[in-house]
């Protein structure tokens, strides 16, 4: 009879037999950031205060699920482990309780706060759109003149009902009184489709923002659209921020506030690529809301648009070693 004692190494611990948590695409968990040049956080929050569609606050965990299909490599673009390459870190997400909003807030400012601080470009995922909010007051604060290019079917500009109230529409109302983007060189794109009340455009231009419609992108063309972009936030801070929900509903039917006629997912990826060298100080892709979505097809493609953040930031932080999209054909 074998004695089962025999079949297990002694010198083999529980670290080497087991996995750690599930993180995204697999990079190193770690609340130590030092020499890192980029750090995912999971934002596990949404408002509550939708009628019949709450979720986002289930994001996070969706998202790192479907970074499990992510690659390391992009062959094309950048052929070589690129979380390696800048040291990525997945710190987790941020201890909050959802629909607690202004406590919420404080931490997530905070924990983006600390990761500005320490050196690293931070990649926050999930939750609704009000998150952009702390995210902005965090980066925002600390590179001054910051731009904002806003990828949404919404401006998410809207006057808030009453004094210190959030939602999902209201966060970059509030990051232009407080004056923490400049506003002239920050753009909503993509912009679309039904909203709840008039005069919503009228109030962003108030602020100062500008609007570049889905008619006008499709009219315009994406390549000549965002050329322009890129000329115009070369030099910048740049917060780039990305609701799902600028995707349309067939490529992307997890999210907060579904739109159809929107980008597909090819188009999406090549908006981004687009912006390759800007100054990106900040990646937020939010917006997904897994109860909604089908078979992870949101978080997947959040997931994706993830991944090309980060090869922003390493071109921008390793230059020369991310070949440029309008390159890639020659």
């Amino acid at each position: 009879m074998n004695d089962p004692k025999s079949n297990t190494p002694s010198s083999v611990s529980l670290k080497d037999l087991c996995s750690g948590p599930n993180t995204f695409m697999g990079v190193p968990y770690a609340t130590e950031i030092a020499g890192a040049h980029a750090a995912v956080l999971g934002i596990p929050f949404d408002v509550g205060t939708h009628a019949f569609r709450v979720g986002a606050r289930q994001g996070p965990t969706s998202i790192r699920e479907q970074s499990r299909l992510m690659r390391h490599w992009n062959p094309e673009f950048a052929d070589f482990p690129v979380a390696e390459k800048l040291g990525l870190v997945d710190v987790g997400d941020v201890k909050l309780v959802p629909s607690k909003t202004h406590a919420a807030f404080a931490q997530i400012e905070a924990a983006v706060g600390a990761i500005v601080d320490g050196g690293a470009v931070p990649i926050t995922m999930g939750a609704d759109g009000s998150i952009s909010l702390p995210v902005i007051r965090a980066v925002g604060r600390r590179h001054r003149g910051m731009a904002v290019l806003h990828i949404d079917s919404h401006t998410d500009s809207a006057l808030p009902p009453g004094p210190d109230e959030h939602n999902a529409g209201t966060q970059f109302h509030y990051a232009a009184v407080e004056e923490l983007v400049d506003t002239t060189n920050s753009w909503h794109v993509g912009v679309r489709g039904t909203v709840f009340r008039p005069g919503g455009f009228g109030h962003t231009n108030e602020l100062g923002y500008n609007i570049v419609t889905m008619n006008q992108l499709m009219a315009r063309g994406i390549p000549a659209v965002m050329a322009d972009l890129r000329q115009k936030l070369e030099g910048r801070p740049v917060y780039l921020c990305l609701d799902m929900d600028a995707f349309d509903p067939s490529c992307a039917p997890g999210v907060c506030a579904p739109s159809w006629g929107g980008l597909s997912a090819r188009e999406g990826i090549d908006m981004f690529r687009r912006l390759h060298g800007l100054d990106i100080v900040a990646v937020d892709v939010n917006t997904v809301s897994p109860p909604h979505d089908v078979n992870g097809m949101a978080a997947f493609l959040a997931a994706n648009m993830m991944f090309e953040g980060m090869m922003l930031v390493a071109a921008r932080r390793f230059p020369g070693e991310v070949r440029r999209f309008e390159l890639a054909g020659a």
